[in-house]
C-alpha cells in the first residue's frame, strides 16, 4: 500500500481576514467538519518557498548562512532559501535565484531532497528543499540588492559531518537546514543520491488551488 498525504478540503462557510502584511495575511476560517460541527481555524497565508543544500562533494562542505531572525531573537545557521516569486516561476528557478542572491553560487546539478509543510497547523507554507551539486562562483542577479537582515548576514562553507553533529546536538535549529541536512544524510547513507527526484518533479501540494 502506498503511503501518501491525501488531498482534502473541508468546506469553509465564512472567512475573516484579520490582518494583511507584506507577504502573508492572517485569516480566520469557519470550517464545517465531516460530522457537521463548525470549528474556527486561524492561520497565515503563504506563497511557498524553496531552500537549497549546496554541497561541495570534494571538500564535503555545505554553504551556510548566518542570519538574524527577529521572531525568534537569534542569529540562525541556515541554508539559502527564499519565497516563490509567482505562479509562472519554475520552482527550481526560484532555488537557482536564491542560491545566486544569497551566496553567489551556481550549480550544475539539481535534485529534490524533500518537500515539507513546516508548520501545517498554523501556516499555509509549503517548502521544497533541493540538493545542488557541481558548484561554482557566480554573480548576484542583475538588479538584486541586499536589504534588511540580509545586509548583516554572512556565509561560509561548513563541514558536513560537523554540521550534522550540530543538528543532532540541538545547536542548529533552522527547520530548512535541519530537514535538509538529515535528508541528505539519509540519502547518502542509504545509497539513494542517484535516485533522488529530478529538479522538475511534481509537487502535488503546489498543484492544487489555494484556499
Amino acid at each position: 500500500m502506498s503511503i501518501a498525504d491525501k488531498p482534502l478540503r473541508w468546506d469553509v462557510v465564512h472567512r475573516d481576514v484579520l490582518g494583511k502584511g507584506a507577504i502573508s495575511s492572517f485569516v480566520d476560517d469557519r470550517v464545517t467538519t465531516p460530522s457537521g460541527d463548525t470549528v474556527q481555524r486561524q492561520y497565515l497565508t503563504h506563497p511557498g518557498a524553496v531552500a537549497v543544500v549546496a554541497w561541495d562533494e570534494d571538500a564535503d562542505t555545505i554553504a551556510c548562512l548566518h542570519q538574524y531572525r527577529h521572531p525568534v531573537g537569534m542569529e540562525l545557521v541556515e541554508i539559502p532559501a527564499g519565497l516563490l516569486d509567482g505562479v509562472d516561476e519554475a520552482w527550481v528557478d526560484a532555488a537557482r535565484r536564491e542560491l545566486a542572491e544569497e551566496v553567489e553560487l551556481a550549480a550544475q546539478r539539481w535534485q529534490v531532497l524533500v518537500d515539507i509543510c513546516p508548520t501545517a497547523g498554523a501556516c499555509q507554507e509549503s517548502q521544497r528543499i533541493y540538493l545542488a551539486r557541481g558548484l561554482a562562483r557566480t554573480e548576484r542577479p542583475h538588479g538584486f540588492e541586499l536589504e534588511g537582515e540580509e545586509l548583516e548576514m554572512s556565509w561560509e562553507w561548513l563541514d558536513r559531518a560537523a554540521l550534522l553533529e550540530a543538528v543532532l546536538e540541538g545547536r542548529c535549529q533552522s527547520q530548512a537546514l535541519v530537514t535538509g541536512i538529515l535528508a541528505l544524510e539519509t540519502a547518502r547513507l542509504g545509497g539513494r543520491l542517484e535516485g533522488l527526484r529530478p529538479s522538475d518533479a511534481p509537487w502535488p501540494i503546489r498543484s492544487r488551488p489555494r484556499p
